[in-house]
């Protein structure tokens, strides 16, 4: 029988758009009762696209498993009713500017003292504190603040623009660092009966990515690119040289075992300095065969690659129905996919909940839990 680690928890999410929702929804697919608080208007993703029939399916998939209440955080009544939701939550999640939740009555120096035990994270584009703090911050612009975007531009040929934004890696990449700090703040409390504030910086952990050019920009040395695209006839594949062996193994698999010889590429340090070179090498051999054709001779000399493929060709890997990494998820509109939690842990069911809540669906029901005057699904 599966089980779920944080059944019976109760979790007050405050968060909108991707990072809070994306952390919170981690919490739901462990069990947790999420409770999430939207404004009469709604989380600004529920029409975000795609959307059948009004219903946002990148909302179902930050929020499904969670229960929707609407509350006007503005009203004192409504404020009141999220205190006393904090009286009995464990743990509450919010993602508002520094600042905000102080002037709702809604911060964790004032909750903790109505739940001592509660723990209260918090998820911001600079930090709580600190002299960029209050900067409104969404996931390109810190990807472009945290120097992220010119580090990634660095290795382009032939380039003197940054990319144009698409994937918000700030917004998931917080979110699940949010969800990896809660669990060291449950164990102290576990010890010490008292709850935790958590502060998590979509600044720093997108710094935290740049594991190397962190290290470039404290010291001397030339930064170059060793992982990029190999075209083939009809496409291209990523074979990645990351060590002697990779290296010796593609020249073979090219036909040309004469390159690991070469003074340009011979030794690590030259094979960096000339990859462009390297790379041209390569595609006199794999231009003259089709992607499928290149991965089959790759696979077969152990060379570490794939080919590149689009997300709609990658939903149908059988990798990921091997490992149950999809969930069905239902809305009034109908169901479609998503993505579970890539941990696994034995014993434990990590597949995301199958319901993507209306808004304001449970505001009835955990308003009469709380004792308070019941609202219809609206939350009017």
């Amino acid at each position: 029988m599966s089980e779920k680690p944080y059944e019976g928890m109760m979790v007050i999410d405050l968060t909108t758009t991707i990072a809070g929702p994306y952390c919170t929804r981690l919490l739901a697919d462990l069990g947790a009762d999420v409770i999430k608080i939207e404004a009469p208007d709604g989380d600004m993703m529920r029409s975000r696209p795609p959307a059948p029939d009004g219903h946002s399916r990148v909302f179902g998939q930050l929020n499904a498993g969670k229960r929707s209440v609407v509350l006007d955080l503005k009203r004192s009544e409504d404020a009141q009713a999220v205190r006393e939701l904090a009286a009995r939550a464990d743990l509450l999640v919010e993602n508002f500017r520094p600042g905000v939740t102080a002037r709702l009555g809604l911060d964790y120096p004032r909750l903790a003292q109505i739940n001592p035990r509660l723990i209260y994270c918090s998820i911001s584009g600079y930090g709580q504190t600190g002299p960029s703090a209050g900067a409104p911050a969404y996931a390109p612009v810190v990807h472009a603040a945290s120097g992220y975007d010119l580090a990634h531009l660095a290795y382009q040929d032939d380039r003197d623009r940054p990319d144009w934004c698409g994937v918000f890696v700030a917004d998931v990449l917080a979110g699940l660092h949010a969800f990896a700090a809660i669990g060291p703040a449950l164990q102290l409390r576990e010890r010490t009966g008292r709850g935790r504030l958590i502060d998590v910086s979509m600044f720093e952990a997108m710094l935290g990515l740049c594991l190397t050019e962190v290290q470039f920009a404290q010291a001397s040395g030339e930064l170059v690119r060793m992982f990029g695209p190999t075209q083939t006839a009809d496409g291209y594949v990523m074979a990645a040289v990351a060590s002697e062996k990779s290296f010796v193994s593609l020249c073979e698999a090219a036909g040309r075992p004469e390159l690991t010889k070469d003074p340009r590429f011979e030794q690590y340090a030259e094979r960096r300095r000339n990859w462009k070179q390297f790379v041209e090498e390569i595609e006199k051999w794999s231009t003259t065969l089709t992607t499928a054709e290149c991965m089959a001779v790759l696979d077969r000399h152990g060379v570490p690659a794939s080919p590149y493929r689009s997300v709609a060709e990658v939903l149908r890997d059988p990798q990921l129905a091997h490992r149950g990494a999809l969930s069905t998820v239902s809305d009034t509109a109908g169901d479609y996919q998503v993505v579970n939690a890539p941990f696994r842990i034995s014993g434990v069911d990590v597949s995301t909940g199958r319901h993507a809540p209306g808004l304001g669906e449970h505001t009835r029901e955990v308003l009469d839990g709380l004792g308070m005057p019941s609202r219809g699904p609206s939350g009017s």
